[in-house]
């Protein structure tokens, strides 16, 4: 039993099947199959994210500007075609460069000046929100880039990034495959790999890694460059598929990426944590974020579900880690 507690997912799996349970008995619309498509879509997107972002916290960093670089690949991909007229795939290639060269400022500065990712990442989210928001409107006149649908080549990268195939009655959107290979990549990264095993070191105890010959600068960089990359795949998966991308596209999102880790299981100490508890709690998040408008609640009890899980979430993982340490 002391094993099965201190798996990091296992509350977030209680969790996931109690919000199932609920919505789908209080809702006639959440286990429809357009129901399940809906929550499933979301889930993914935050999942994609919240998956990266668990490693990077496992790590022992945070990253704040992710929600926000997500509206910037998708502006720069809307900007470089619809305005400098490059053709998509130079565009998506311009974009997941801009992406990871913000990822490694972020690592730089880091790594470098022993500041909290907190603070570094806080402020490269302001500046690409402001980035976001003047350069969009002086280049267009506007917050917003339409009309990406009628650019070359768009419904060739839209297969990629936008397309969906029926399955068991639903239409699933490709977002969701995504979500669960880089899942289960990302799970076996962490457990069946070398660098798996610094990111826990780093993450636990980074002098004494760094000691023992772990490469912990090269372990954070490799990390901010995931959830950078990782910020771009979620930007490009939201512009292909409705074909517009706003200024203000990904703005809050960053706390949700990280709550949902938290309830995964990852310790924002830390060094423990695993990817599915984080593909778990976005699949809680997107059920609860859907469920709710099934239940044609008001909107507003949204934010503190969200308070609620996060909090019982950390009490939860801090008495499960105190419980299973003294019997061990």
């Amino acid at each position: 039993m002391t094993g099965l507690l201190r798996r990091p997912e296992v509350g977030a799996l209680v969790a996931a099947f109690g919000i199932f349970l609920y919505f789908s008995i209080s809702t006639s619309a959440f286990l429809t199959p357009a129901g399940v498509a809906t929550w499933l879509y979301s889930s993914s997107l935050f999942g994609i994210m919240a998956v990266a972002v668990a490693l990077l916290m496992i790590g022992g960093e945070f990253d704040l500007s992710a929600g926000a670089m997500t509206g910037t690949t998708g502006l720069i991909v809307g900007i470089a075609t619809t305005q400098w007229g490059l053709n998509v795939w130079l565009a998506l290639v311009l974009a997941l460069a801009a992406a990871l060269l913000v990822g490694a400022f972020n690592a730089w500065l880091v790594t470098s000046t022993a500041l909290p990712s907190f603070i570094v990442t806080l402020a490269t989210f302001f500046i690409l929100q402001g980035l976001n928001l003047a350069v969009t409107k002086l280049l267009t006149g506007t917050v917003a880039i339409q009309g990406l649908g009628a650019v070359t080549g768009f419904d060739q990268a839209r297969v990629l990034f936008g397309s969906s195939f029926p399955l068991f009655g639903m239409d699933v959107k490709i977002s969701i495959v995504w979500w669960i290979l880089l899942t289960a990549l990302a799970t076996w990264v962490l457990l069946r790999t070398r660098f798996g095993n610094w990111v826990f070191a780093v993450g636990g105890q980074a002098a004494s890694s760094r000691q023992v010959g772990v490469p912990v600068r090269r372990v954070k960089f490799g990390l901010f460059l995931t959830t950078a990359g990782a910020a771009w795949l979620v930007g490009m998966l939201q512009l292909f598929d409705v074909s517009t991308v706003q200024a203000t596209t990904g703005i809050g999102q960053e706390f949700v990426y990280i709550i949902c880790a938290v309830v995964g299981g990852c310790l924002l100490t830390g060094g423990f944590g695993s990817a599915i508890g984080a593909a778990l709690g976005a699949l809680i998040y997107g059920m609860a974020l859907q469920g709710i408008v099934f239940a044609q609640w008001d909107s507003n009890w949204l934010k503190a579900f969200l308070g609620g899980m996060l909090l019982l979430a950390v009490l939860v993982n801090l008495g499960v880690r105190r419980q299973a340490g003294d019997r061990s």
